[in-house]
């Protein structure tokens, strides 16, 4: 049946009763099937807590009342949205092609968004001319997590309560993200999707968030796997999750700036700081010095031997039994973008005490050593800013994701492993345009558009450079003529070009190296904080 763009449309989710949305088009064609805000849990029954999961027997709506999913969902209460959202945010949106499934059901994209843990929605894509004007058919699905303070804030006191629910703590916000692939798997079919084929994908933040999926699933026992392949975009593994220490010294100073007494029983604590209105929360948590909230080492989420297990070839080891593929890849100038996040003051010191809000003081330590030996900007650099904005790429991305990359081709799985570099940027980018092609600049070719429009020749290039590999990619099939197999692959690059053109970039020159270079350097910081 023939369907017109931008009319409501009813989907039967068999015991689960009929959700509406809408369709999208443009000119009168259909591009997609979209739904907004369709629920995938509900809220704890106290703040931090572990979001619900839906009940069996949950119905959305009957074919006559049903529910409303042809909006945005609603997004987590966070930093600098004048609309502070809601914490019952345990929402997702969902785009689905239109046409007949093939056999099987397409294949699912579980999207996760970026900014930095601590920003951010599903709202924020549009893959609605990605879906609809190109051959990447699939269902995708991006959820809403809990984000910043209400998303990984940790501490003893929290670790307690917990346990005496016999729950996980902290890490709020990736167990969201895990309740909620939990959610698409089983949910799928009714969207014309396959939930055992499922890539995990996310750009930033996201792909931090991806890469901390994929090490909790290859440590669930192999029938509890959810994931097939994953698509880690601009961002790797980091640096291990900070211990229980040094996040307890972060609950501590929200308290002070809270005027919560530290003297108080832990029971008393809680109940203080569940009762500060969110807006109040989210505007005091930003003012501390350790003002990101990021997740901490838990030993349940996070597994105690991670890094570690990266090393040794555990981690490669799984991935190869499990034949999991993995896309990862960076833009040509991250670090502009990244020099505009929580910029420190023009010192050394101030430098340090900003790296400090995000990583373990070891791995601090280990940085400012490694960059500035003689506590002088490094040639090129133009000031403390700037050098925030190198380092900071460099560990979010650049050099880590070599560090990375290379220990899983050392231990075994090159043959799995998929590297991308953009050095292009569409004129529908709307940063500055001396930032060149910086961090989230390839949204737009990413995501067809993401709601504007490439022009005929960008959609060539963009077309062949990035999206027909990932449709095969998406599918399970081999992406012919990525890279050339053989000993070097690790260090062989699909690389766009800024002239459009695509080749095969050999990482063999100092950015190699370095990353390198700073992998190892950080791996006594790395065994340290997992024996804490």
């Amino acid at each position: 049946m023939s369907q017109e763009a931008n009319e409501a449309i009813l989907l039967n989710l068999g015991e689960h009763g009929y959700i509406q949305g809408r369709t999208i088009g443009d000119d009168d064609v259909v591009l997609v099937h979209y739904f907004g805000g369709v629920r995938y849990a509900f809220p704890p029954s106290k703040r931090w807590g572990m979001a619900e999961r839906l009940p069996i027997d949950y119905s959305y709506g009957s074919k006559t009342n049903p529910g409303m999913c042809d909006g945005r969902a609603v997004h987590c209460p966070q930093p600098f949205m004048g609309d502070q959202g809601s914490e019952d945010c345990f929402e997702c949106n969902v785009w689905m092609p239109v046409g007949e499934r093939p056999d099987g059901g397409w294949p699912v994209i579980f999207y996760i968004h970026g900014g930095f843990l601590q920003t951010g929605s599903p709202n924020d894509i549009n893959p609605s001319r990605l879906i609809g004007e190109t051959d990447l058919k699939c269902v995708i699905i991006a959820p809403v997590y809990r984000l910043a303070v209400l998303g990984f804030l940790s501490s003893n006191e929290l670790a307690q309560e917990a346990a005496l629910r016999h729950e996980p703590s902290g890490n709020q916000g990736f167990w969201d993200q895990r309740i909620a692939l939990e959610w698409a798997y089983e949910y799928a079919r009714y969207f014309g999707g396959n939930g055992g084929n499922i890539t995990v994908a996310g750009y930033s933040a996201g792909s931090y968030s991806v890469f901390h999926q994929l090490a909790h699933d290859l440590y669930l026992p192999q029938e509890k796997s959810l994931i097939r392949r994953v698509i880690m975009l601009s961002n790797g593994p980091g640096v291990q999750p900070k211990p229980a220490p040094e996040v307890q010294k972060q609950f501590n100073h929200l308290l002070i700036a809270l005027n919560i007494p530290l003297t108080l029983s832990s029971a008393k604590k809680l109940a203080r700081l569940r009762n500060v209105p969110t807006t109040q929360l989210i505007t005091t948590s930003i003012k501390t010095q350790y003002h990101q909230y990021r997740p901490w080492h838990d030993g349940k989420f996070v597994p105690s031997s991670l890094f570690p297990d990266i090393d040794n070839g555990e981690f490669a080891r799984r991935m190869v039994e499990r034949n999991i593929r993995l896309m990862n890849g960076e833009c040509r100038d991250e670090h502009f973008l990244y020099g505009t996040w929580y910029t420190p003051n023009n010192s050394l010191g101030s430098l340090r005490r900003r790296l400090e809000a995000d990583y373990p003081s070891a791995v601090c330590d280990a940085l400012t050593n490694l960059y500035y030996p003689d506590s002088n900007l490094p040639p090129g650099v133009e000031n403390w800013q700037d050098a925030f904005g190198r380092i900071y790429a460099d560990v979010q991305v650049h050099m880590l994701e070599r560090g990375f990359m290379n220990a899983l081709a050392q231990t075994g799985a090159a043959h799995l492993l998929y590297r991308y570099r953009i050095e292009y940027r569409a004129k529908c980018v709307t940063l500055p345009p001396e930032w060149g092609v910086t961090h989230s600049s390839d949204m737009a070719m990413w995501f067809w558009g993401n709601g504007a429009r490439l022009e005929m020749d960008e959609e060539r290039v963009v077309g062949e450079a990035l999206i027909e590999p990932l449709v095969e990619f998406v599918n399970g099939r081999e992406v012919e003529g990525w890279v050339d197999d053989g000993p070097s692959r690790v260090q062989r690059v699909r690389r766009l070009r800024a002239d459009g053109g695509v080749d095969v970039w050999v990482d063999e020159g100092e950015m190699w190296r370095k990353g390198l270079r700073i992998w190892g350097a950080l791996a006594p910081a790395r065994r340290d904080v997992a024996k804490l």
